[in-house]
């Protein structure tokens, strides 16, 4: 029987890193952009334009005939580094996720992954390695992408034990080549080799290679147990020790590395200023909280059924430059 993926955010970083693996095998491959976008291009995929929260712009790319599977990967989301929900995160993570639940089950797919985040699992103390939960709920994390991405997940874990084949995969920190949608790492490196970061912070997270990341989207696909989640992290780097691989891969000056304390006094600032010039923070007040929290995840449970494998980060770090400096690379690394 012929498969049909459907991949949402398919212009987004991950999202379009999934394309580019599965092209070759094979396969019917779609993928969502937003109306007003235009697609990255790749040659296997047909694009269709609509909205996560405009459920009749999503008829057509769930359109399928009796012989053909339907497989549907959810990348599509609104990232977000503030510190409360904001209508338009809460409409297109959570309302979003919602009506794309509803037209899976409409359609009947053959199989729902549904890409969460390690940011709705609940921080416990550091001396704890976190784990898959079971549950969600917006009041148990902080932040507002946590909030929605709890809310959102727990609808899918809902849906999975209502009869809808469903599996939820939640990445640590996303850092890689093919990002052409403002990966907040990626425009970090970028900044750095431009010479741009006049400054970098002490505190660091777990950060994964979004080829990795979208492998583990693929394998739960087709391995992952429905209802159940899959943590698709990597281990600890500090932000220092990423620059400091940039540096390695293609030069550049060291700079100065703030305190906490002080990089927390100026986020207002520089949010300010951001706002003044109607660019995106780098950091906020929120994102630096993120930076001292238990990033403690465990992949085993990923490792053992779905056979996930992240590399080390400076392979990386040395693609994310290559890409930035318009070098060709491969999907799969």
């Amino acid at each position: 029987m012929k498969k049909i993926f459907v991949i949402t955010g398919a212009n987004g970083h991950l999202g379009n890193t999934i394309l580019r693996q599965l092209a070759g095998k094979n396969l019917i491959l779609r993928g969502l952009i937003l109306p007003n976008e235009e697609p990255v291009g790749l040659p296997e995929v047909s694009y269709y334009r609509g909205d996560v929260c405009d459920t009749e712009t999503l008829r057509p790319m769930f359109e399928h005939d009796a012989d053909t599977e339907i497989y549907v990967i959810h990348t599509a989301g609104r990232i977000d580094i503030s510190e409360e929900v904001s209508p338009e995160v809460y409409n297109v993570n959570v309302i979003g996720t919602k009506n794309i639940l509803a037209l899976c089950r409409e359609y009947k797919v053959k199989r729902l992954v549904y890409v969460s985040s390690v940011h709705a699992i609940p921080e416990k103390d550091p001396a704890f390695v976190l784990s898959e939960v079971d549950h969600f709920s917006p009041e148990a994390v902080v932040g507002g992408y946590a909030k929605t991405k709890a809310e959102a997940t727990q609808a899918v874990l809902d849906a999975a034990a209502n009869g809808l084949n469903a599996v939820v995969v939640q990445p640590s920190g996303i850092l890689g080549p093919f990002d052409r949608s403002g990966n907040h790492l990626v425009q970090m490196v970028s900044d750095y080799i431009q010479g741009k970061l006049p400054a970098c912070v002490k505190g660091g997270y777990d950060f994964v290679d979004v080829r990795d990341v979208a492998t583990g989207c693929i394998e739960a696909a087709c391995k992952g147990r429905s209802g159940e989640c899959y943590i698709l992290s990597n281990r600890h780097y500090e932000i220092r020790d990423i620059l400091r691989m940039v540096r390695k891969v293609h030069g550049g000056r060291k700079i100065p590395v703030l305190p906490m304390w002080m990089a927390r006094m100026a986020a207002p600032v520089l949010q300010w200023q951001a706002k003044r010039k109607k660019k995106r923070p780098l950091y906020t007040r929120y994102s630096l909280h993120t930076l001292c929290t238990n990033d403690r995840f465990s992949h085993d449970k990923a490792t053992s059924e779905l056979g996930y494998k992240p590399r080390e980060l400076f392979q990386t770090i040395r693609d994310t430059v290559n890409w930035i400096c318009g070098g060709n690379l491969t999907a799969h690394g």
